[in-house]
């Protein structure tokens, strides 16, 4: 996120982990054996050809439904209207009233039918932009005004036109209304705005093109293509949670160099996935978690001098629209249509490798900024009072509990109806597995910003049909400090994003003294956050690294974090890493130190993969990637975020292998993807030393009822320790699977 979490605390590193095997000897390690009206309609520029059309009577009978949270609500009926004369202007378009339902763009038997919401304007326009061969000149825009004595069903406006073309049409609306401020109120009808349930976004096509910097973002609507092909012999992974291994990964930066060996065509697309698929399959994950899919503007940054004017947007937590696929993750340029396209073909294609594919949603704020440097798009002039939280005490300001200038009121009725609606629309539409929510705990407050115990749009996602078969992850703070780590309302389904299990892993794994029973209980599922109710082992999602913050590699070469690049002088980012560089900070050429980073990495990566819960890692971590210290890099399209194929083999490939060999030993071992907590039975502590506040050494076993138990000993002193092995299950014998350490 572009934001400073506010979750770690500070400790000073000092000695590295050594991992060794099951044999008793000094080493740290771990060793795993969806009537004509009078219409206004004027154009922005004048079309060519303009004449007066001859004069239309017709009627038409238009039957619709609406739902309780828009107006007047829960009922059913059926408009039939002899339509007044329309005058019409070259080119001449016959409309009707519309209907209110389903809201954005729609095709009915009277033409295409356009719905949008908005309780507080009172004069909205459409706005078209028509395809060059059907009258459009310069980017010219169509506009049609809105009676809302006729195209207005409580809260909704709607029109339906006849004839417009089924597809390349851009569209958007102009709203006006109260201009009072304090009263939470942000209209300007001079901005086109884009319709919240655009199902596509079009704005420029090739990511982080500077010359199309302040291109315009507009909805558009495809109605011409045939239904996507996803197969006859296609089915879902349906992978159990106890059995996922994530893997957190950026789109664009996953292809994006030249390293990565494809056609330019495809760097830094969805298709460009799809071609290292491969790859995934050997390091052995059977989820991708991906950083932001939805519409964004990568050039946010430099609309306004400001430090940050030279950033370019690349992970995305920015959201324009929540329904649309980023269109500039095509490949070549294709705009959103192809964009939609190939995005079903990256899931299809991992679908048939067996991987799953989770999406990281940001329900929790906009693009749109704050007040003081706006970003106006949609939401905020459409209806602010409604979309975001505000403080109606304080001159009707946006609250900011995201960090990023505005946050999205979640739990009002119609909001929470857009979010439902927009997860159905990527698991119906796009056959995702599952979403990631970021900043989750925005969701759990209400309209004035105070915390709910009971959020109805976290009840809603969670008992709702549709998304029955997903994951869904939360990412239990926000930086208004609401932490829910193990607290989260979670209705028995949603896992979490155990905070709590990456800095006590960290600080054990560096050295700190007085960790050792918080890691034996993090390894062990964290009972004391998730047994309750009917919560599992898998709804803790543990991790060690993730895309804020520290890269593996970096969390054991750099004590401090190095942002200088993003112009912010430092105070971005996060101050409390819970890091160790091992003795020299960034990069060095001392083999001793190097050595050491090697084996806190694979402590780290196997410490994360033995444990009870759901296991995620970040892309890159598998060959040692570094952003050179930065822990906040969103803004850089650059090496310094783009996975460097080249140092897969380059740098180290036994790190590889270490990596996809420790995963493949998880996954053929049952005893680390428990479905229930560990009991008595289920586990042996070879230890009496739990109040030592200076131990640093552990060992246990995790049974397995066949007898295939699994030792595994973990020492964080900077020395070695001589500990006995215990005796083998009956009829069998300990095997040395993995250690960081070489047996003395």
């Amino acid at each position: 996120m572009l934001r400073t979490p506010h979750w770690y605390d500070s400790h000073v590193a000092k000695f590295p982990l050594f991992a060794s095997p099951f044999s008793s000897h000094n080493g740290s390690s771990c060793t795993v054996a969806s009537p004509v009206l009078d219409m206004g309609l004027k154009l922005i520029k004048q079309v060519s050809g303009s004449n007066q059309q001859g004069i239309a009577k017709t009627q038409d009978c238009v039957k619709h439904r609406t739902a309780n949270v828009y107006g007047q609500r829960a009922q059913e009926r059926v408009l039939e209207d002899e339509a007044p004369q329309m005058s019409e202007t070259s080119p001449s378009w016959k409309t009707f009233p519309g209907q209110a339902f389903p809201l954005g763009v729609s095709e009915v038997d009277s033409g295409t039918n356009f719905a949008i919401f908005s309780q507080h304007a009172t004069a909205v326009t459409l706005c078209l932009s028509l395809p060059e061969r059907l009258g459009r000149v310069d980017g010219g825009m169509m506009e049609f005004s809105l009676d809302r004595n006729v195209n207005k069903t409580g809260d909704i406006w709607h029109i339906c036109i006849k004839d417009l073309p089924r597809s390349n049409v851009l569209y958007g609306y102009r709203m006006d209304g109260p201009r009072g401020w304090h009263e939470g109120h942000r209209f300007d009808s001079r901005v086109v705005l884009i319709d919240p349930y655009a199902k596509l976004v079009d704005g420029r096509r090739f990511f982080g093109d500077s010359s199309k910097k302040f291109s315009k973002f507009l909805g558009t609507y495809d109605f011409d293509s045939l239904p996507f092909a996803w197969g006859d012999n296609y089915k879902l992974p349906n992978i159990p949670e106890k059995d996922l291994v994530i893997y957190e990964m950026n789109v664009r930066a996953f292809t994006a160099s030249e390293s990565s060996g494809l056609d330019p065509d495809i760097r830094g697309s969805y298709l460009g996935v799809i071609e290292k698929i491969p790859h995934l399959q050997e390091l052995g994950i059977n989820a991708v978690e991906l950083l932001p899919v939805f519409e964004f503007d990568e050039f946010e940054f430099q609309r306004r001098p400001n430090p940050r004017d030279h950033m370019i947007n690349t992970w995305g937590y920015s959201t324009i629209n929540f329904f649309a696929p980023m269109s500039r993750y095509a490949s070549d340029g294709g705009g959103p249509l192809k964009a939609s396209q190939e995005f079903k073909q990256m899931v299809k294609a991992l679908h048939g490798a067996g991987i799953e594919v989770i999406l990281d949603v940001v329900y929790n704020h906009t693009n749109e900024a704050d007040d003081a440097n706006p970003y106006t798009t949609s939401f905020r002039g459409i209806d602010n009072k409604v979309y975001y939280m505000l403080d109606l005490n304080n001159n009707g300001q946006l609250l900011n509990f995201s960090g990023c200038g505005n946050t999205l009121n979640c739990n009002h009725p119609v909001v929470m109806e857009l979010v439902i609606d927009s997860l159905r629309h990527w698991v119906t539409e796009y056959h995702v597995d599952g979403f990631r929510f970021d900043l989750a705990s925005v969701l759990c407050r209400g309209s004035d910003g105070s915390p709910l115990s009971a959020p109805p749009v976290i009840r809603a996602i969670a008992k709702d049909s549709i998304l029955s078969r997903c994951k869904i992850i939360s990412e239990p703070w926000d930086c208004g400090g609401l932490y829910l780590v193990g607290r989260f309302p979670n209705w028995d389904r949603w896992a979490e994003w155990n905070g709590k299990y990456r800095d006590d892993l960290r600080r054990f794994i560096k050295g700190d003294s007085g960790m050792k029973g918080s890691f034996a209980t993090r390894v062990s599922g964290s009972a004391d956050l998730y047994k309750v109710n009917k919560r599992k082992p898998y709804h803790s999602v543990n991790f060690v690294i993730a895309h804020d913050g520290f890269t593996l590699y970096d969390l054991v070469s750099y004590n401090f974090k190095h942002n200088d690049a993003n112009g912010e002088g430092g105070n971005d980012g996060s101050n409390d890493n819970l890091s160790w560089n091992c003795g020299y900070e960034g990069e060095t050429d001392d083999s001793t130190v190097k050595a050491i980073r090697s084996r806190q990495m694979k402590n780290f990566h196997l410490a994360l993969m033995i444990s009870q819960g759901t296991p995620m890692m970040l892309m890159g971590d598998e060959y040692g990637h570094s952003r050179n210290g930065n822990n906040n890099s969103y803004g850089h399209d650059a090496a310094i975020n783009h996975f460097q194929w080249g140092l897969l083999e380059a740098r180290n490939s036994n790190h590889f292998r270490f990596f996809k060999e420790v995963i493949k030993f998880r996954q053929t071992h049952r005893v680390f993807g428990r479905d229930t907590f560990l009991e008595k039975n289920d586990v042996t502590w070879h230890e009496d030393n739990w109040h030592n506040y200076e131990s640093k050494f552990l060992a246990f076993t995790f049974h397995d009822n066949n007898g295939g138990d699994v030792y595994m000993a973990f020492n964080a002193h900077d020395y070695f320790i001589k500990v006995p092995i215990p005796a083998a299950p009956v009829k069998r014998r300990w095997f040395r699977v993995v250690g960081s350490f070489p047996i003395l």
